[in-house]
């Protein structure tokens, strides 16, 4: 059997983690098995990048002109379909298509022709919808029926709105493959079966953490940042704005008293101007180790979330033994339970004040029922989950 994987990333951000972590799996198991990917660089010695940021460029302005998001990149799928045709694969994993480095069209053509079983993990929403990636926090459901007068529309496209084309495109894509999809959460999974895909077999495998690495680690976090007899309430985002729920920090840092503190990870300089002093920020960081030793020192982490397929963060959170508030958002709830943490009303401010103070000063969760509950995520069974699937496919 010859597994490839095509992602955006191999082995940085959260699906090319994934990835890599599936390849290392299959690897020790002798499988064959390649990554295809279009962004960033890579060390894995079966990570294939199968074009160049410049034809991404053009790919992507392409789509903001004539707003066909997910059909352009004509040159890069060419090299994509040459990579294929070279491995011959058995088994083809979509991650992430959305990086305009890959038409649809030509692809799936490719898999048609060639029938290898097709896996899709859906990371996000956007082969359900005509652009969008997320439509929770704006209540869209048009995709359950089909996309129209896209009201997120200028997020993907300049002048024309063919979220309808687009996705009656996407429907077509999928007709006489066989293929079964992948949904990160259950909540996922709902979405998928409301859709034109709900005849599709699909089958949910959380994604998972390397437990290795997210465990409670002591460090001078406190000390290095002035935060000493501070209780801190912990956020980690990339891309902090609305969606992550920027202004319920902001919020809180107004509402909490002076005994607490709000630290972000993940900021950058715009951030950080929209920012009170009473918050402390810190910039993104690739060091994991360094990572776990933040959500080690807080004494709570919450997720304000408004859209999340899951929420690795939080997982993260409660295998270095820290406790979790999330909005009921997407599938961030199903991360904890009542032994480790609390789901609040999304946008509830006044409920998630009063967890936050609950969890700090009472002590209802102990660090080993987070960690307990963080070993239902643990990444080297999620990647097993996965390779099971590949071999009982041709069973």
């Amino acid at each position: 059997m010859r597994v490839v994987q095509i992602n955006v990333t191999c082995g940085s951000g959260s699906t090319g983690k994934i990835c890599a972590g599936i390849s290392e799996k299959l690897t020790r198991r002798g499988i064959e098995n390649y990554i295809l990917y279009c962004v960033g660089g890579s060390e894995m010695p079966n990570a294939i990048k199968y074009t160049d940021n410049r034809s991404i460029k053009a790919a992507a302005l392409e789509a903001r002109i004539k707003g066909n998001w997910g059909f352009e990149g004509k040159a890069s799928t060419q090299r994509l379909i040459k990579e294929l045709d070279r491995l011959k694969p058995d088994v083809v994993h979509l991650h992430n298509l959305h990086s305009h480095a890959c038409r649809l069209d030509m692809l799936f053509a490719w898999l048609k022709k060639n029938k290898p079983k097709v896996f899709w993990t859906f990371h996000d929403c956007w082969g359900l919808t005509g652009y969008c990636m997320n439509y929770e926090m704006i209540g869209c459901d048009k995709w359950k029926s089909g996309c129209s007068k896209c009201p997120q529309r200028k997020s993907y496209s300049w002048l024309f709105d063919r979220s309808s084309y687009l996705h009656n495109k996407k429907k077509s894509l999928v007709s006489d493959l066989n293929i079964t999809f992948i949904a990160p959460s259950k909540w996922t999974y709902d979405q998928i079966k409301a859709s034109h895909l709900s005849g599709f077999p699909v089958k949910v495998i959380y994604n998972g953490i390397d437990l290795s690495v997210f465990k409670p680690t002591n460090s001078d976090f406190k000390k290095k940042y002035s935060l000493e007899g501070k209780r801190v309430v912990l956020g980690v985002a990339i891309g902090w704005g609305a969606k992550k729920g920027l202004d319920v920090f902001i919020e809180l840092s107004k509402r909490l008293s002076g005994d607490y503190r709000v630290v972000l990870v993940g900021t950058d300089e715009n951030v950080e101007r929209s920012l009170p002093k009473q918050i402390t920020a810190i910039r993104k960081t690739q060091d994991q180790r360094e990572l776990a030793e933040i959500y080690t020192a807080a004494d709570v982490f919450l997720n304000a979330t408004r859209e999340e397929a899951l929420g690795l963060t939080n997982i993260e959170a409660l295998a270095c033994g820290t406790p979790v508030v999330t909005f009921r958002s997407g599938g961030s709830p199903e991360t904890v339970d009542e032994t480790c943490g609390v789901v609040v009303g999304k946008d509830d401010i006044a409920q998630t004040v009063r967890e936050i103070t609950r969890i700090c000063e009472a002590s209802p969760f102990s660090p080993k029922a987070c960690m307990s509950r963080a070993r239902n995520f643990d990444g080297d069974e999620k990647f097993t989950e996965y390779t099971k699937l590949y071999f009982d496919s041709f069973n």
